[in-house]
């Protein structure tokens, strides 16, 4: 899968959907977990082969803006 090419097909849709959700800097695991589960969902239910948590991009202007979020060092439920 051509990364560059899908986050292009997804910043040119005209807003965030049932299956595309843009973030710019969330860690918070129980948050990430009902979102991938929501994403899911929905997508499957819109006929599409996944759905998509876009880190680094402001979900209302579609802007890449980058994340300060590292992937796979989300916090703990027990670290807060």
């Amino acid at each position: 899968m051509d990364l560059d090419h899908l986050l292009t097909s997804l910043l040119a849709l005209p807003r965030e959907s049932e299956w595309v959700e843009f973030k710019h800097n969330n860690d918070a695991p129980e948050e990430i977990g009902e979102y991938v589960s929501a994403l899911a969902n929905s997508a499957a239910l819109h006929g599409k082969e996944g759905g998509y948590l876009v880190w680094g991009v402001e979900d209302v202007t579609q802007r890449i803006v980058g994340t300060t979020a590292p992937p796979g060092s989300g916090r703990s439920a027990t670290s807060r």
